[in-house]
Protein backbone atom coordinates (compact mmCIF):
# COMPACT_ATOMS: atom_id res chain seq x y z
CA UNK A 1 0.00 0.00 0.00
CA UNK A 2 1.40 3.20 -0.97
CA UNK A 3 1.66 6.18 1.47
CA UNK A 4 0.65 10.14 0.48
CA UNK A 5 3.42 11.92 0.80
CA UNK A 6 4.59 14.35 3.45
CA UNK A 7 4.32 17.32 2.37
CA UNK A 8 0.87 16.77 1.96
CA UNK A 9 -0.01 16.45 5.87
CA UNK A 10 -0.18 19.85 6.72
CA UNK A 11 -2.83 20.89 4.07
CA UNK A 12 -4.86 17.25 4.80
CA UNK A 13 -4.65 18.58 8.84
CA UNK A 14 -5.91 22.22 7.39
CA UNK A 15 -9.02 20.61 5.78
CA UNK A 16 -9.67 18.51 8.85
CA UNK A 17 -10.21 20.95 10.84
CA UNK A 18 -11.49 23.70 8.51
CA UNK A 19 -14.51 20.43 7.76
CA UNK A 20 -14.87 19.58 11.75
CA UNK A 21 -15.87 23.86 11.81
CA UNK A 22 -18.28 23.58 8.79
CA UNK A 23 -21.42 22.83 10.90
CA UNK A 24 -21.67 25.89 12.51
CA UNK A 25 -21.03 28.19 9.75
CA UNK A 26 -23.17 25.85 6.89
CA UNK A 27 -26.22 26.33 9.14
CA UNK A 28 -26.24 30.17 9.19
CA UNK A 29 -26.25 29.60 5.27
CA UNK A 30 -28.55 26.68 5.35
CA UNK A 31 -29.66 26.33 1.90
CA UNK A 32 -26.78 27.04 0.45
CA UNK A 33 -24.44 25.44 -2.08
CA UNK A 34 -21.07 25.72 -0.91
CA UNK A 35 -18.06 25.75 -3.01
CA UNK A 36 -15.55 22.92 -2.48
CA UNK A 37 -13.20 23.17 0.30
CA UNK A 38 -9.44 24.48 -0.39
CA UNK A 39 -6.74 25.66 1.71
CA UNK A 40 -8.12 29.62 0.28
CA UNK A 41 -11.37 29.02 1.96
CA UNK A 42 -12.94 31.96 4.26
CA UNK A 43 -13.15 31.46 7.71
CA UNK A 44 -15.72 29.91 9.52
CA UNK A 45 -16.96 32.74 11.17
CA UNK A 46 -18.20 34.75 7.27
CA UNK A 47 -17.69 37.91 8.82
CA UNK A 48 -15.23 38.71 5.35
CA UNK A 49 -16.83 36.36 3.06
CA UNK A 50 -17.15 37.67 -0.77
CA UNK A 51 -20.82 36.94 -1.66
CA UNK A 52 -19.47 38.74 -4.94
CA UNK A 53 -19.00 35.80 -6.41
CA UNK A 54 -21.42 33.44 -5.18
CA UNK A 55 -24.46 32.57 -7.45
CA UNK A 56 -27.72 33.22 -5.97
CA UNK A 57 -29.95 31.94 -8.33
CA UNK A 58 -29.58 28.71 -7.37
CA UNK A 59 -29.93 28.92 -3.39
CA UNK A 60 -32.87 28.13 -1.63
CA UNK A 61 -33.64 31.18 0.42
CA UNK A 62 -37.01 29.58 2.01
CA UNK A 63 -35.38 27.78 4.52
CA UNK A 64 -32.51 30.30 5.45
CA UNK A 65 -32.21 31.42 8.94
CA UNK A 66 -31.54 34.88 8.41
CA UNK A 67 -31.73 35.93 11.96
CA UNK A 68 -28.40 34.55 12.94
CA UNK A 69 -26.65 37.25 9.86
CA UNK A 70 -25.12 40.14 10.71
CA UNK A 71 -26.72 42.32 7.98
CA UNK A 72 -24.62 45.55 9.03
CA UNK A 73 -21.52 45.19 6.88
CA UNK A 74 -23.26 43.83 3.98
CA UNK A 75 -23.00 45.98 0.99
CA UNK A 76 -26.24 46.15 -0.55
CA UNK A 77 -25.33 49.25 -3.02
CA UNK A 78 -24.23 47.16 -5.75
CA UNK A 79 -26.98 44.32 -5.46
CA UNK A 80 -29.17 43.77 -8.46
CA UNK A 81 -32.42 43.62 -7.21
CA UNK A 82 -34.35 43.91 -10.69
CA UNK A 83 -33.55 39.88 -11.12
CA UNK A 84 -35.00 39.24 -7.62
CA UNK A 85 -38.60 37.65 -6.97
CA UNK A 86 -40.34 39.97 -4.56
CA UNK A 87 -43.60 37.98 -4.67
CA UNK A 88 -42.77 35.26 -2.36
CA UNK A 89 -40.96 37.68 0.07
CA UNK A 90 -42.90 38.71 3.52
CA UNK A 91 -42.99 42.11 3.84
CA UNK A 92 -45.19 41.79 6.93
CA UNK A 93 -42.65 41.92 9.06
CA UNK A 94 -40.52 44.77 7.74
CA UNK A 95 -39.77 47.70 10.02
CA UNK A 96 -40.51 50.45 8.06
CA UNK A 97 -40.16 52.96 10.79
CA UNK A 98 -36.48 53.57 10.18
CA UNK A 99 -36.99 54.29 6.14
CA UNK A 100 -36.42 57.61 4.91
CA UNK A 101 -39.09 58.18 2.08
CA UNK A 102 -38.23 61.51 1.53
CA UNK A 103 -36.05 60.29 -0.97
CA UNK A 104 -38.07 57.98 -2.85
CA UNK A 105 -40.04 58.37 -6.08
CA UNK A 106 -43.23 56.70 -5.40
CA UNK A 107 -44.36 58.18 -8.96
CA UNK A 108 -47.01 60.75 -8.02
CA UNK A 109 -47.94 63.30 -9.90
CA UNK A 110 -46.75 66.84 -8.78
CA UNK A 111 -48.85 69.49 -8.94
CA UNK A 112 -49.22 72.14 -11.98
CA UNK A 113 -47.35 75.20 -11.71
CA UNK A 114 -48.82 78.32 -10.98
CA UNK A 115 -49.01 80.34 -14.03
CA UNK A 116 -50.97 83.74 -14.92
CA UNK A 117 -54.26 83.83 -16.24
CA UNK A 118 -55.29 83.59 -19.68
CA UNK A 119 -56.59 86.62 -20.13
CA UNK A 120 -55.33 89.56 -17.62
CA UNK A 121 -58.15 91.30 -15.30
CA UNK A 122 -58.71 94.52 -16.73
CA UNK A 123 -57.85 97.33 -14.62
CA UNK A 124 -61.23 99.21 -13.37
CA UNK A 125 -61.20 102.70 -14.40
CA UNK A 126 -63.62 105.74 -13.27
CA UNK A 127 -65.74 105.11 -16.07
CA UNK A 128 -66.82 101.54 -15.03
CA UNK A 129 -67.13 102.83 -11.27
CA UNK A 130 -69.32 106.01 -12.63
CA UNK A 131 -71.89 103.11 -14.72
CA UNK A 132 -71.75 100.90 -11.18
CA UNK A 133 -72.87 103.67 -8.90
CA UNK A 134 -74.46 106.56 -10.53
CA UNK A 135 -74.52 109.63 -8.20
CA UNK A 136 -77.29 109.80 -6.12
CA UNK A 137 -78.18 113.61 -6.82
CA UNK A 138 -78.55 112.98 -10.11
CA UNK A 139 -81.20 110.01 -9.71
CA UNK A 140 -83.44 111.89 -7.35
CA UNK A 141 -83.37 114.91 -10.00
CA UNK A 142 -85.58 112.76 -11.69
CA UNK A 143 -87.65 111.42 -8.86
CA UNK A 144 -91.20 112.46 -9.13
CA UNK A 145 -91.27 114.41 -5.32
CA UNK A 146 -94.68 113.91 -5.42
CA UNK A 147 -96.51 109.95 -4.91
CA UNK A 148 -99.79 108.55 -4.16
CA UNK A 149 -101.17 104.92 -3.58
CA UNK A 150 -105.16 104.08 -3.21
CA UNK A 151 -105.49 100.99 -1.12
CA UNK A 152 -109.18 98.93 -0.94
CA UNK A 153 -108.09 96.51 2.02
CA UNK A 154 -111.77 95.05 2.07
CA UNK A 155 -114.29 95.18 -0.54
CA UNK A 156 -116.90 92.18 0.59
CA UNK A 157 -119.91 90.39 0.72
CA UNK A 158 -121.07 88.81 4.16
CA UNK A 159 -123.29 86.75 4.82
CA UNK A 160 -124.27 86.33 8.51
CA UNK A 161 -126.58 84.47 10.77
CA UNK A 162 -128.66 87.51 10.84
CA UNK A 163 -129.02 88.77 6.84
CA UNK A 164 -126.65 89.43 4.34
CA UNK A 165 -124.52 92.82 3.20
CA UNK A 166 -121.43 94.29 1.73
CA UNK A 167 -118.68 96.29 3.59
CA UNK A 168 -115.57 98.23 2.79
CA UNK A 169 -112.33 99.71 4.19
CA UNK A 170 -110.02 101.66 1.83
CA UNK A 171 -107.28 103.85 2.33
CA UNK A 172 -104.74 106.28 0.54
CA UNK A 173 -102.76 108.97 0.08
CA UNK A 174 -100.93 111.92 -1.92
CA UNK A 175 -97.37 113.28 -1.36
CA UNK A 176 -94.05 113.05 -0.33
CA UNK A 177 -91.68 110.84 1.54
CA UNK A 178 -92.26 112.46 5.30
CA UNK A 179 -95.06 114.87 4.58
CA UNK A 180 -99.00 113.12 3.28
CA UNK A 181 -102.19 113.52 2.96
CA UNK A 182 -104.61 110.93 4.26
CA UNK A 183 -107.87 110.02 3.00
CA UNK A 184 -109.26 107.10 4.78
CA UNK A 185 -112.73 105.53 4.25
CA UNK A 186 -115.04 102.54 5.79
CA UNK A 187 -118.44 101.44 6.00
CA UNK A 188 -121.39 98.65 5.70
CA UNK A 189 -124.71 98.14 4.36
CA UNK A 190 -126.87 95.41 5.87
CA UNK A 191 -130.54 94.62 4.08
CA UNK A 192 -130.35 96.70 1.61
CA UNK A 193 -129.53 100.00 3.54
CA UNK A 194 -126.40 101.72 4.58
CA UNK A 195 -125.90 101.14 8.42
CA UNK A 196 -122.43 103.14 8.68
CA UNK A 197 -120.25 105.17 6.78
CA UNK A 198 -117.41 107.77 7.21
CA UNK A 199 -114.62 109.59 5.99
CA UNK A 200 -111.46 110.75 7.54
CA UNK A 201 -109.68 113.60 5.72
CA UNK A 202 -106.30 113.68 7.85
CA UNK A 203 -102.37 115.33 7.36
CA UNK A 204 -99.73 112.52 8.09
CA UNK A 205 -96.12 113.55 8.64
CA UNK A 206 -93.79 110.89 8.88
CA UNK A 207 -91.48 110.99 12.75
CA UNK A 208 -89.30 106.93 11.96
CA UNK A 209 -89.00 104.88 9.01
CA UNK A 210 -92.21 103.30 10.66
CA UNK A 211 -94.86 105.41 11.61
CA UNK A 212 -96.40 108.39 10.85
CA UNK A 213 -98.56 111.10 13.01
CA UNK A 214 -101.72 112.04 11.74
CA UNK A 215 -104.24 114.56 12.44
CA UNK A 216 -107.25 116.01 10.91
CA UNK A 217 -110.81 115.54 10.74
CA UNK A 218 -113.69 112.67 10.48
CA UNK A 219 -116.87 112.78 9.13
CA UNK A 220 -119.65 110.55 10.15
CA UNK A 221 -123.01 109.76 7.31
CA UNK A 222 -124.52 107.00 9.09
CA UNK A 223 -126.19 105.81 12.03
CA UNK A 224 -128.37 108.69 12.72
CA UNK A 225 -127.74 112.28 11.43
CA UNK A 226 -123.67 112.76 10.14
CA UNK A 227 -122.00 114.37 12.88
CA UNK A 228 -117.97 115.72 12.19
CA UNK A 229 -114.66 114.58 14.87
CA UNK A 230 -111.77 116.06 15.37
CA UNK A 231 -109.14 113.28 14.34
CA UNK A 232 -105.29 112.54 15.73
CA UNK A 233 -103.52 109.31 15.81
CA UNK A 234 -100.53 106.66 14.83
CA UNK A 235 -100.53 104.34 12.50
CA UNK A 236 -97.31 102.04 11.42
CA UNK A 237 -95.63 99.02 11.53
CA UNK A 238 -95.20 97.57 15.00
CA UNK A 239 -92.41 94.86 16.19
CA UNK A 240 -92.93 92.05 14.66
CA UNK A 241 -94.78 93.29 11.55
CA UNK A 242 -97.96 93.82 12.70
CA UNK A 243 -100.12 96.69 10.97
CA UNK A 244 -101.32 98.69 13.91
CA UNK A 245 -103.80 102.06 13.94
CA UNK A 246 -104.78 103.57 17.05
CA UNK A 247 -106.51 106.71 16.09
CA UNK A 248 -108.37 108.96 18.54
CA UNK A 249 -111.72 111.24 18.03
CA UNK A 250 -113.05 114.35 19.92
CA UNK A 251 -116.86 115.09 19.03
CA UNK A 252 -120.04 117.44 19.93
CA UNK A 253 -120.63 118.05 23.81
CA UNK A 254 -117.21 116.71 24.48
CA UNK A 255 -117.62 113.30 23.45
CA UNK A 256 -114.58 111.25 23.24
CA UNK A 257 -113.93 107.82 21.12
CA UNK A 258 -111.26 105.87 19.82
CA UNK A 259 -110.64 103.46 17.55
CA UNK A 260 -107.95 100.56 17.54
CA UNK A 261 -106.93 97.86 14.41
CA UNK A 262 -104.76 95.49 14.28
CA UNK A 263 -103.30 93.64 11.37
CA UNK A 264 -100.74 91.08 10.81
CA UNK A 265 -100.23 89.06 7.28
CA UNK A 266 -99.06 85.97 6.97
CA UNK A 267 -96.90 84.12 3.77
CA UNK A 268 -98.01 80.78 3.46
CA UNK A 269 -96.47 81.10 0.18
CA UNK A 270 -95.37 83.92 -2.36
CA UNK A 271 -98.99 84.16 -3.22
CA UNK A 272 -100.95 82.93 -0.36
CA UNK A 273 -101.69 85.01 2.28
CA UNK A 274 -103.47 84.59 5.26
CA UNK A 275 -104.61 88.08 6.86
CA UNK A 276 -105.72 87.98 10.82
CA UNK A 277 -107.29 91.18 11.77
CA UNK A 278 -108.80 92.23 15.30
CA UNK A 279 -110.65 95.95 15.80
CA UNK A 280 -112.72 97.91 18.81
CA UNK A 281 -113.93 100.66 19.62
CA UNK A 282 -114.51 102.64 22.79
CA UNK A 283 -116.87 105.42 23.68
CA UNK A 284 -116.56 107.64 26.85
CA UNK A 285 -120.45 108.92 27.21
CA UNK A 286 -123.77 107.04 26.63
CA UNK A 287 -125.13 107.82 23.30
CA UNK A 288 -128.39 106.14 23.20
CA UNK A 289 -129.53 107.82 19.99
CA UNK A 290 -126.74 106.68 17.98
CA UNK A 291 -126.82 103.07 19.64
CA UNK A 292 -123.39 103.59 21.53
CA UNK A 293 -122.88 103.26 25.55
CA UNK A 294 -120.09 104.33 27.27
CA UNK A 295 -116.91 102.04 27.66
CA UNK A 296 -115.72 99.47 24.72
CA UNK A 297 -118.66 99.03 22.42
CA UNK A 298 -117.36 96.41 19.80
CA UNK A 299 -114.85 94.12 18.91
CA UNK A 300 -114.71 92.34 15.23
CA UNK A 301 -112.10 89.67 14.62
CA UNK A 302 -111.42 87.87 10.96
CA UNK A 303 -109.32 85.98 9.33
CA UNK A 304 -109.04 86.23 5.56
CA UNK A 305 -107.38 84.06 2.96
CA UNK A 306 -106.17 85.64 0.17
CA UNK A 307 -104.46 84.60 -3.74
CA UNK A 308 -102.58 87.79 -5.32
CA UNK A 309 -102.86 87.12 -9.02
CA UNK A 310 -100.50 89.90 -8.68
CA UNK A 311 -99.92 92.66 -5.85
CA UNK A 312 -102.59 94.96 -6.87
CA UNK A 313 -105.69 92.72 -7.66
CA UNK A 314 -106.10 89.47 -4.68
CA UNK A 315 -109.47 87.42 -4.34
CA UNK A 316 -110.15 86.51 -0.94
CA UNK A 317 -112.56 84.60 1.57
CA UNK A 318 -112.93 84.61 5.18
CA UNK A 319 -114.68 84.52 8.55
CA UNK A 320 -115.90 87.33 10.63
CA UNK A 321 -117.28 87.88 14.15
CA UNK A 322 -118.98 90.70 16.10
CA UNK A 323 -119.70 91.31 19.44
CA UNK A 324 -121.34 93.95 20.95
CA UNK A 325 -120.79 94.87 24.77
CA UNK A 326 -121.87 96.88 27.77
CA UNK A 327 -124.76 99.12 26.95
CA UNK A 328 -124.19 99.28 23.06
CA UNK A 329 -125.27 95.17 23.20
CA UNK A 330 -128.40 96.81 25.17
CA UNK A 331 -128.85 99.60 22.64
CA UNK A 332 -129.00 97.19 19.60
CA UNK A 333 -131.16 94.80 21.22
CA UNK A 334 -134.05 96.83 21.83
CA UNK A 335 -133.83 97.80 18.21
CA UNK A 336 -134.39 94.29 17.60
CA UNK A 337 -130.51 93.38 16.24
CA UNK A 338 -128.02 90.83 18.06
CA UNK A 339 -125.62 91.60 20.00
CA UNK A 340 -123.06 89.09 18.31
CA UNK A 341 -122.56 87.53 14.72
CA UNK A 342 -120.80 85.16 12.35
CA UNK A 343 -120.03 86.26 9.18
CA UNK A 344 -118.39 84.43 6.19
CA UNK A 345 -116.96 86.59 3.86
CA UNK A 346 -115.66 86.75 0.09
CA UNK A 347 -114.27 89.81 -1.64
CA UNK A 348 -111.30 91.91 -3.48
CA UNK A 349 -108.04 93.58 -2.56
CA UNK A 350 -106.71 95.66 -4.72
CA UNK A 351 -104.81 99.13 -4.84
CA UNK A 352 -103.40 101.61 -7.55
Amino acid sequence: MSRAPLTAMPTLSAALLLALSAPTWAQSHAGHATAPITADAPPADGGSADHSQMDHSTMDHGSADHSQMDHSTMDHGSTDHSQMDHSTMDHGSADHSQMDHSTMDHGMPKPPALTEPREPIPVVTPADRLAAFPPIDGAMEHAPEIHSMLLVNRLEHWDGQHGTGQAWEASGWVGGNINRLWLRSEGERGDGRTESANLEVMYGRSVSPWWDVLVGVKQDFRPADSRTWAAFGIQGLAPYKFETSATAYIGEGGQFAATVEVEYELLLTNRLILQPLVEATFSAKDEPAYGNGSGLNKVEAGLRLRYEFSRRFAPYIGISHERLFGDTADYHEVAGERARDTRWVAGVRVWF
